[in-house]
C-alpha cells in the first residue's frame, strides 16, 4: 500500500475500501505482535516508526519515516513515532465461537466501545458482536480507548439483532422490573443485549418489527431473561434497558 494511501486510513470509507486501520503507540503495537503470535493474518501489518524507534523490535515489515510524514499519519497532536497499518482481514476469521456474547445495538460512542472491549478483554472468553449503525471499531479513538484489547476480543460486525434468536438459547438484558443479577438464570445467559447509549435497545415505534421476533411472547418467554440492577448506582453508559 502506497503512503498517500495510508494517509487516508483515518476515514472510515477508505479503511473499508482499503481493508486497513491504523494502530498508534508503543503500548498498542506491543499489544498487536502479541496478538499476531496466534492470529496469522495480523503478521502482515506494517510498521511505520520516526528516528527515535528505528530499533525498534518487530515480526513486521518496517519502514523509517521523517517526523512530517509521521505527523501525517497521526490523528493526534503530538504524534507517538510509532503507528502500524492492520489488515481488517484479522477479524474476519472470528465468527461464530464458543465465547459468551456481548451484543451491541447501535453503540456511538467510540469511548464506551473501547472500553466495552477493554472489560471484555480483562475478563476473557467473550465475543463482542456490533449491530448495523454502530461506531466503527477501527475507529482510531475506539483502538485507544480499548488500550489493545481488540487484537484479543473476538468481533463480529453488522450483526441485526433479528439473527439472534437463531443462535442463542437465552438472552438477557436489563429491565427495572427483571431478576435480580444475582439471580442464577443470570449465569445460564448465553447473549447479553445493550443498545445504544441514548435509546436504550428499542421495541416500539418505526423499529418494533425488526424486534418482533425477539419479543414476541409466545415464542420467547423461555428465552428472554431481564435483570434488575443490584446497587445503588443506576447510570449506564450503555444502557441494556428496553425502551
Amino acid at each position: 500500500m502506497k503512503f498517500d494511501q495510508v494517509k487516508k486510513l483515518h476515514q472510515k470509507k477508505y479503511r473499508q475500501a482499503l481493508g486497513y486501520c491504523l494502530v498508534e503507540g508503543e503500548h498498542l503495537i506491543l499489544e498487536l505482535q502479541r496478538a499476531a503470535e496466534k492470529n496469522i493474518t495480523l503478521q502482515s501489518s506494517v510498521l511505520y516508526v520516526n528516528e527515535g524507534y528505528a530499533d525498534w523490535v518487530s515480526p513486521f515489515e518496517t519502514h523509517v519515516i521523517t517526523d512530517k510524514q509521521m505527523a501525517q499519519l497521526s490523528d493526534t497532536q503530538s504524534p507517538q513515532g510509532i503507528i502500524a497499518s492492520v489488515p481488517l482481514a484479522a477479524w474476519e476469521t472470528n465468527t461464530h465461537g464458543s465465547e459468551i456474547a456481548i451484543y451491541l445495538h447501535e453503540v456511538q460512542d467510540p469511548g464506551n466501545l473501547g472500553t466495552i472491549l477493554r472489560t471484555l478483554g480483562w475478563f476473557g472468553h467473550f465475543r463482542c458482536l456490533l449491530s448495523p449503525e454502530s461506531v466503527d471499531p477501527f475507529n482510531p479513538k475506539v483502538i485507544r480507548a480499548s488500550m489493545g484489547a481488540i487484537f484479543h476480543v473476538p468481533m463480529e460486525l453488522n450483526v441485526s439483532i433479528d439473527q439472534l434468536a437463531n443462535r442463542f438459547h437465552s438472552i438477557g438484558c436489563l429491565d427495572l422490573k427483571g431478576q435480580s443479577i444475582t439471580d442464577p438464570s443470570f449465569k445460564q445467559v448465553d447473549c447479553y443485549l445493550f443498545g445504544n447509549e441514548a435509546r436504550g435497545i428499542p421495541r416500539t415505534g418505526a423499529r418494533k418489527t425488526q424486534l418482533s421476533n425477539l419479543y414476541d411472547p409466545r415464542k420467547w418467554t423461555d428465552r428472554i431473561v431481564k435483570f434488575s440492577h443490584s446497587g445503588e448506582y443506576l447510570r449506564l453508559r450503555a444502557p441494556a434497558l428496553i425502551n
